[in-house]
């Protein structure tokens, strides 16, 4: 008989099991790994009997809560999630997954699974005097996952005699291993220096940065094996944390990233889903409408009842209704730059390589000193734009913006977005290094340049340098009348999938997705950050709207045929 993970994903992959994209590309991952597994390339192994080692357990748990105890009855796409997880070894035996990322809408056993999780590893894991967490930006929301295992051991006579609670403490141990599971939050001291053989990082899309995963996976490094298991319900803020780690895990199932030490299943409707309908909510609702749950009608009716105030009233309700039942990034749209998801479908694999000898026109944004200072390169090609940019900080205010940015600068610098100028002891950018860096630039893909445009804020002592570059300069002022037109076209091209830019200039991202509109008295518009948002960058923007502003200046005036005969006609009248 096949295992159980296994017979889910092939029942998803052949169509017997109706699911969204994301999850069957994770089943179809696993399958995938079945065929290559042991090769030279793929050193990694299917354990079966680890695999329903862990379902088994589970098996013989109790749910405490609700009006009486009761079994644990896993639904097929659990025992997906927690078999493949567990069941999948390296050769010397050792799990193969370090990491797992997981994502559903809301009331789908998240923290269930983790639960099962962090009892079974403590009592079985093969492992003594480990430590493992359950961990959130708040004690409240990192208690949830402990509380399951709480509950598990509580209400199991034979399990109660193998663990001591200390619910004051937040703290459980496991009698047999030594083991202990404590819950731990960053609003309570969480730092690094935790060697943990599991964490549950519950929620992560309130996590504005990644310090949180940072400190406990970090701590890890030295550990044969170990889990991080991240589970969130997707949210608002696409600058956050959670939407990084969400577009680098979409990424693995599409398999144009391999990380196999990171296991990813992703719950959600697909992108031409119409949300309205009732017959994709069980994409996102694997639990909640799984046609074997006793309440499967009567959520539908609930959702249903959702669904509806959603679509009456807009706004926070629409938004509410898109994220946590439907488990789709959502934001706002009322004063948005770009949509989201138009952006992302704009991604593509193209770099400055493909468009040596370009023609180009250049945005500068220039900082006030020692914020982010950008350049962004747009170049015009047979049904739209490429844009790519890059953006520098002096070295002494870089930690400082980690910090209150809540943006992975650090991070950013490795991967080549941003040069951090000077030394620890410089707090203002190094402009004749930035215009050395933008000419190297520009020899380097041969580039022949249409414009240059900066906006005239601290610009006045940089324009000698701009000028040795032999490009003419255009003067962008920086205000809605001026760059109306710029910001409207962006929108457009956006809209229709011709703004192309490189997938992997996640600063760039960053940037459009932190920007908003604002309109002066005659309805005419331009980019700012999002109300609050003082440490929230748009430089990169800013720096692409003065390089579109330039290429709209710079193409030819359309000849209206029409108009000039009939001018041509009035003068020979005339005559």
């Amino acid at each position: 008989m096949k295992d159980r993970a296994t017979k889910h994903a092939e029942d998803v992959v052949s169509g017997k099991v109706l699911s969204g994209n994301l999850h069957r590309l994770a089943c179809q991952r696993h399958l995938r790994d079945l065929e290559k597994q042991g090769t030279p390339d793929f050193p990694y192994f299917w354990n079966e009997k680890k695999s329903e080692s862990i379902l088994n357990f589970a098996g013989m748990l109790t749910i405490a809560e609700g009006a009486e105890p009761k079994p644990v009855r896993l639904f097929d796409n659990q025992c997906f999630d927690l078999g493949a997880v567990m069941g999948w070894v390296k050769k010397d035996g050792h799990r193969r997954f370090r990491r797992a990322y997981e994502s559903m809408a809301r009331q789908n056993g998240k923290s269930f699974k983790n639960g099962i999780r962090g009892t079974y590893i403590a009592l079985a894991g093969g492992y003594n005097y480990g430590k493992l967490f359950t961990a959130a930006t708040k004690k409240r929301q990192a208690k949830i996952a402990w509380d399951e295992m709480m509950k598990f051991i509580r209400s199991d006579e034979d399990l109660s005699e193998l663990f001591k609670i200390q619910e004051y403490k937040s703290l459980i141990t496991c009698l047999e291993t030594d083991c202990t599971i404590e819950a731990l939050s960053k609003e309570g001291g969480l730092d690094d220096g935790f060697r943990s053989i599991f964490c549950s990082v519950d929620e992560i899309h309130q996590m504005k940065d990644n310090s949180v995963y940072k400190a406990l996976y970090n701590g890890t490094r030295s550990l044969p094996e170990t889990l991080v298991s991240m589970i969130t319900t997707r949210g608002k803020n696409l600058s956050f944390f959670c939407f990084e780690i969400d577009s680098l895990c979409q990424e693995i199932l599409y398999g144009t990233q391999i990380l196999d030490d990171f296991f990813v299943d992703i719950y959600t409707i697909d992108k031409d889903d119409k949300p309205f309908d009732r017959e994709v909510w069980h994409k996102a609702n694997p639990v909640l409408l799984h046609p074997d749950n006793p309440n499967c009608e009567e959520n539908y009716k609930t959702f249903q009842a959702d669904a509806d105030t959603a679509k009456a009233m807009g706004g926070s309700e629409l938004a509410d209704f898109m994220v946590k039942s439907l488990n789709v990034w959502y934001r706002n749209s009322d004063n948005e730059f770009v949509n989201s998801q138009k952006w992302l479908e704009c991604a593509c694999d193209l770099t400055l390589d493909d468009f040596r000898g370009a023609c180009v026109n250049i945005g500068l944004d220039l900082s006030s000193g020692g914020d982010l200072t950008s350049w962004t390169v747009e170049i015009q090609t047979r049904d739209g734009y490429f844009i790519d940019s890059h953006s520098y900080m002096p070295r002494g205010r870089f930690e400082e913006h980690i910090k209150t940015d809540s943006a992975p600068y650090d991070v950013w610098e490795k991967q080549g977005l941003i040069t951090v100028t000077g030394g620890y002891t410089d707090f203002k950018n190094d402009y004749g290094f930035i215009v050395h860096d933008l000419r190297e630039m520009i020899e380097k893909y041969e580039f022949r340049i249409n414009a240059i445009g900066y906006d005239p804020h601290n610009a006045d002592g940089i324009l000698g340098e701009l000028e040795r570059l032999g490009a003419p300069l255009i003067q962008v002022t920086q205000s809605a009348r001026s760059l109306n037109d710029a910001t409207c076209d962006i929108q457009y091209l956006v809209k229709s999938g011709k703004y192309r830019y490189n997938r992997k200039n996640e600063l760039l991202s960053h940037s459009f997705f932190n920007a908003v509109t604002v309109q002066n008295s005659f309805g005419e518009i331009k980019i700012d950050k999002q109300p609050g948002g003082k440490n929230q960058r748009i430089d990169p923007v800013d720096a692409a709207i003065d390089a579109h502003f330039c290429s709209l200046r710079n193409q030819p005036k359309k000849i209206d045929v029409n108009a000039e005969m009939k001018r041509y006609l009035e003068l020979m009248a005339k005559k």
